[in-house]
């Protein structure tokens, strides 16, 4: 060999020595999450928490633009395989993307799905999430404390065949156990302030007997207690009860215009999610079910979930 090839040989293994493992071990991984609320803004700051604390990795993030942008969350998806992940973590917006998914999976991409599940989808190598019939038991569990049979309940439903919303509200029917409530009126809410505002005013307007709302989600949370103040009745007189104690829960529940919410725990979702991602990539076993639990905040403990 010449003595300048020798020397360049040379030059590039003390280079690639020299270099930083990561720059030639990056894992990159993608993260795609539903639509911008704090839910799952804690939920992507958790996890570039997590990939700023192991350098190895290197994350990609996406948001949608509403909880029923199914177009954009395809359009993310189609992105991330094109900029070359090896990893997926997503909160599936509507069963409707799982073709999408297919293309990842052929690429060879490991695809996790978070906070909620795709029926009958088997390409997912886990789902890190909530078990939401569970949740929605703990909603259903302190409402029957507070309501007895033949009490009329409204029900604002999050995006109706999304099977995580769907089963909150299952779960809630579940736990009021042998307390009969009549259901006299549900909408979905596609789990907006809006639609949370417009669907309770309707429930209330055609059932000034109401004694309580169930809400599937927290978005309309904030609407409902709008309403409920604009057709002057007192606190007291409508128990209100969420799921996910973000989205201006936690100031009502303090007020007293919330009588309580079942908590996710989405900074560890988006933990365990590009965790899990990144274990499945490395060919590691993992689980095919995480549970990140859920917890129910009342008045009476809500500085735990400040």
């Amino acid at each position: 060999m010449p003595m300048n090839s020798k020397l360049f040989a040379g030059l590039a293994i003390a280079v690639a020595f020299a270099m930083p493992a990561s720059a030639a071990n990056k894992i990159k991984v993608g993260l795609i999450t539903k639509f911008p609320v704090p839910f799952y803004s804690t939920m992507e700051d958790a996890a570039k928490k997590y990939a700023a604390a192991h350098p190895e990795i290197e994350l990609v993030t996406g948001q949608g633009q509403a909880a029923t942008d199914i177009e954009g969350q395809i359009a993310l998806i189609e992105s991330m395989i094109t900029q070359g992940v090896k990893g997926l973590a997503i909160t599936p917006v509507d069963p409707t993307v799982a073709p999408s998914l297919d293309k990842a999976v052929a690429a060879g991409i490991k695809v996790v799905l978070v906070d909620n599940s795709i029926p009958d989808w088997k390409g997912q190598t886990a789902l890190v999430s909530t078990n939401n019939l569970n949740g929605g038991k703990i909603a259903g569990e302190y409402l029957k404390t507070v309501l007895k049979s033949g009490d009329k309940i409204g029900i604002l439903q999050g995006v109706p065949g999304v099977p995580a919303l769907d089963d909150r509200v299952t779960g809630m029917m579940e736990g009021l156990g042998d307390v009969k409530v009549e259901v006299v009126g549900k909408g979905a809410t596609n789990c907006t302030l809006e639609l949370g505002t417009s669907v309770t005013e309707d429930i209330l307007t055609a059932n000034p007997d109401l004694k309580a709302i169930y809400s599937a989600c927290g978005p309309p949370i904030p609407g409902a207690v709008k309403s409920i103040s604009n057709a002057g009745i007192a606190n007291d007189k409508i128990i209100l009860v969420g799921f996910d104690a973000c989205c201006g829960e936690i100031e009502a529940i303090k007020s007293g215009a919330e009588d309580a919410s079942v908590a996710q725990f989405p900074a560890k979702m988006g933990e365990l999610g590009i965790d899990t991602v990144v274990k499945a990539i490395r060919g590691e076993a993992v689980e095919a079910n995480v549970d990140t639990g859920a917890g129910l905040v009342t008045l009476q403990n809500v500085k735990d979930f400040e």
